[in-house]
């Protein structure tokens, strides 16, 4: 039955059942975290055979010549662009390939415009203001930069083909104190939402007031597939191209899921002039990113064939629990909360009635299970709603993300019924 259709008498002996068990729930001492979306052990393991590449005799060269253990190569190594430049769909002249994390990249880009400007442009900490769009829920870790450089963040909401592209143009085309967009496109963080074909080629086609606005495309989860269906996004820089606007793309995606969290290998594409730009100034930065860990991966996986199988195996251990999350919530909270199935990604959203996602968290942590916390998907941590909550299944064993869930669902339950009543 569906709370809202529930009397007061009708609710009031269900909160005390809830509370019994969440008050036995406790007693099991439990200690377990799904604030972020981590690789678990089983996963770590698939990519053990990498650790095998090098040894001591190794040969250490790439297909050109360079002698990887030295300085050079500025923006990767031949064999790392081709690789991942198919991977994105880019040429290899569009592409830098960079060290372990694609978030460093994007801190790095905001920061270059911030210092330097974008491309001639004025750089922003000289400007009053400066404004980027946030789709929302979003990807905390996007917020978080925009929050370091004191970015004004405005929420877009977002619908199950992307970001509300009728506001997104609106505010682009008329306000040149907007100077970017963070996007999520496939399997969206924490939606799972993929951007349809019609909102691919508005964002190519967007006509921006400021000359330096820029498209933050975090193509995070590529090839992050849950099911067998793969789904597919249009390539945004193949779309600018077609509009003469391949300047406002900056893409980023790493492997960080794909190998080890710590340890993998990023990307950065965009168009030739943005990579020239940004090549003009990062060389005063670093002499060469780590072109070992470039090679590794190469050998690796050969080809794009070697790094998909490889997402194979990942899929046959995290699907059963993504799983465990939509068939348990499906039959427990059905009529109190509704949540988005994801088709890929590292995380299930679920929307709980209003005001109640803080209670939920809260509960949950004095119950045993850490959170991210709520509110986290939305800038400056405030969710108008109070409703969000991401969980991150991954890491967990399928018998403690069981345990979780329970005691999830227990703590929804209580914190709702609180708000009904």
């Amino acid at each position: 039955m569906n709370l809202s259709e529930m009397s007061k008498e009708e609710i009031a002996p269900l909160l005390e059942i809830e509370k019994q068990k969440f008050t036995a729930f406790k007693s099991k001492g439990l200690k377990l975290n799904m604030s972020r979306g981590i690789h678990s052990v089983e996963q770590l393991e698939i990519s053990m055979p990498i650790m095998d590449i090098f040894h001591s005799s190794a040969e250490m060269k790439s297909e050109d010549g360079t002698d990887c253990r030295n300085y050079g190569n500025l923006t990767g190594i031949a064999e790392a662009k081709r690789l991942f430049g198919e991977l994105l769909s880019v040429c290899e002249d569009e592409i830098i390939i960079g060290g372990n994390s694609s978030l460093a990249l994007m801190y790095d880009s905001v920061s270059r415009a911030m210092t330097h400007g974008i491309m001639g442009s004025t750089p922003w900490r000289l400007l009053p203001e400066v404004k980027f769009l946030c789709p929302v829920p979003g990807y905390d870790r996007h917020f978080g930069i925009c929050e370091t450089f004191g970015i004004k963040m405005i929420n877009i909401p977002m619908s199950e083909t992307g970001p509300d592209m009728d506001m997104v143009e609106k505010l682009v085309s008329s306000d040149e104190t907007i100077k970017g967009i963070w996007c999520v496109p496939l399997y969206s963080n924490p939606d799972g939402i993929v951007y349809s074909d019609e909102t691919v080629k508005r964002f190519a086609n967007l006509s921006p007031a400021a000359s330096d606005f820029r498209i933050f495309w975090d193509n995070a989860y590529c090839v992050h597939h849950l099911t067998e269906k793969e789904n597919k996004i249009l390539n945004l820089l193949e779309e600018a191209k077609k509009a003469g606007k391949e300047d406002m793309v900056f893409e980023f995606a790493s492997t960080s899921k794909i190998t080890f969290p710590g340890a993998g290998v990023s990307v950065f594409a965009a168009s030739k002039a943005n990579i020239s730009y940004v090549e003009s100034i990062l060389k005063y930065q670093i002499i060469s990113y780590d072109k070992l860990n470039q090679l590794r991966h190469v050998r690796y996986f050969k080809n794009l064939d070697g790094l998909k199988e490889q997402m194979v195996k990942h899929r046959e251990i995290i699907a059963p629990k993504f799983n465990l999350v939509v068939n348990t919530l499906s039959e427990q909270l059905d009529g109190i909360c509704r949540f988005v199935k994801p088709e890929g990604g590292y995380f299930v959203s679920v929307f709980v009635p209003d005001g109640c996602a803080s209670k939920v968290v809260s509960l949950c942590k004095e119950g045993g299970v850490t959170l991210t916390g709520a509110g986290a998907t939305y800038p400056y941590g405030k969710d108008p709603h109070d409703s969000n909550i991401r969980i991150a299944p991954t890491f967990p064993p399928l018998a403690e993300l069981s345990e979780a869930l329970e005691l999830f669902c227990i703590a929804v339950k209580i914190a709702s019924y609180e708000k009904a009543l």
